[in-house]
């Protein structure tokens, strides 16, 4: 019995082989020409990238006769395998397809499981993500360039099934927790396409001197004033070796994560940036305290009554990349030198106008790490509950 259980059963589940319960066929493999247009297609990449196969989420299409319809068929309930992979962690991934009057094919990547036995489909597909199952199918897995699995594989696998009844409760407990999931997803790149859209009209486009969207009374034509005039600029001084996990201050190093140090160097406000390495030009942090910092690391600190902090951070990370981009040497990596941050002009209007601009952005990377946090909290959640809402092996 799983550790968590809703209120109201309490019978063993029963352990079952997935040849008891499946019926395996190998899919379509057609010639060039057969592809592109007909029936409805399930390729690898439909198992991999939908929650549940749904006949309009089906990307590709194949040309079929009768006979090959009515053998590779696909109907609500079928679980769909992934037959070969590039790495033993894929091998065997599954997903249920869950229309149950629209007409689909399957490749020949894929493995179908025909239903000959009593399952909730959708809750097959959370069955078959734990941990104990997975375990199962990719030990047996075999293959050097691809790792392949094979119908005799599946078939021996054995699984855990309770009642209908729970197998419901169970399903819809989860699918609830994927539909909060894909909503957070979803407001988090939504936010962020109107974050772009606000950038591309709260600023001025290239030879012109005011926005298309501006706050009432703000009339005064924006300046294009270089970032050494409105504040200083250095690197860090530590070492990557100087992290600890337990540190009481944070330390900024080539990466988007914080690492944290015993000692601080600094206590200011002050933005942050990669000055080589793969984050050169797309890490940044505005920090406003005591902190610790790599020595490849740029701060740009002590800004004058002319620039607001968070504002040049929220310009100078939407505008700095492509600057790297265009004036860096290519060598094995990409690297910034202290002038392309002191002669890069960034468009300055009043002290005023940037408050109004800035608490515009720092609100919606509020929102978009509000919904992140959130995301990534139910990701946790349902991994426990897949952890403990089935047998463990």
């Amino acid at each position: 019995m799983p550790k968590l259980r809703f209120k109201g059963f309490t019978d063993d589940w029963v352990q079952r082989k997935l040849g008891e319960i499946l019926q395996f066929q190998n899919g379509f493999n057609g010639g060039r020409e057969a592809y592109g247009e007909g029936t409805a297609f399930i390729s690898v990449m439909d198992i991999l990238n939908n929650q549940f196969i749904t006949y309009d989420c089906i990307r590709g299409k194949a040309t079929v006769n009768a006979d090959e319809l009515e053998r590779f068929s696909v109907r609500y309930g079928d679980v769909l395998f992934q037959r070969s992979s590039e790495n033993v962690e894929d091998a065997g991934t599954s997903n249920v397809y869950v229309d149950a009057d629209k007409t689909a094919i399957f490749g020949g990547f894929v493995i179908r499981g025909r239903q000959i036995a009593p399952y909730s489909p959708r809750f097959m597909k959370y069955l078959l993500d734990t941990k104990a199952v997975r375990k199962q199918i990719t030990k047996k897995a075999q293959g050097a360039q691809h790792v392949n699995v094979s119908q005799e594989t599946l078939q021996d696998v054995q699984v855990s099934l309770p009642s209908q009844e729970e197998q419901e409760a169970v399903e819809s407990c989860l699918c609830n927790l994927d539909s909060l999931i894909a909503l957070h997803q979803r407001k988090c790149d939504e936010l962020k396409k109107v974050k772009k859209y606000m950038f591309q009209k709260m600023f001025p486009k290239k030879g012109e001197k005011v926005p298309e969207i501006r706050f009432a009374g703000f009339t005064d034509d924006w300046e294009q004033r270089k970032i050494s005039d409105m504040c200083s600029i250095s690197t860090g001084k530590s070492n990557t070796q100087d992290k600890v996990d337990d540190g009481e201050y944070p330390f900024y190093v080539r990466s988007p994560i914080i690492e944290r140090s015993t000692k601080y160097l600094y206590d200011e406000e002050a933005v942050l940036t990669v000055g080589d390495g793969v984050g050169t030009g797309k890490v940044f942090h505005y920090v406003n305290g005591k902190y610790d910092l790599h020595q490849r690391c740029y701060r740009m600190y002590d800004f004058t009554d002319a620039l607001n902090a968070k504002y040049f951070y929220h310009v100078f990370s939407k505008l700095f990349y492509n600057r790297v981009m265009s004036m860096t040497a290519k060598t094995s990596v990409d690297s910034v030198r202290m002038e392309m941050i002191a002669d890069m002009k960034i468009p300055t209007p009043n002290i005023k106008e940037q408050e109004k601009v800035e608490a515009v952005f720092t609100n919606l990377d509020n929102l978009i790490a509000l919904h992140q946090r959130k995301h990534e909290t139910l990701k946790e959640i349902k991994k426990y509950m897949l952890q403990n809402m089935f047998p463990k092996k």
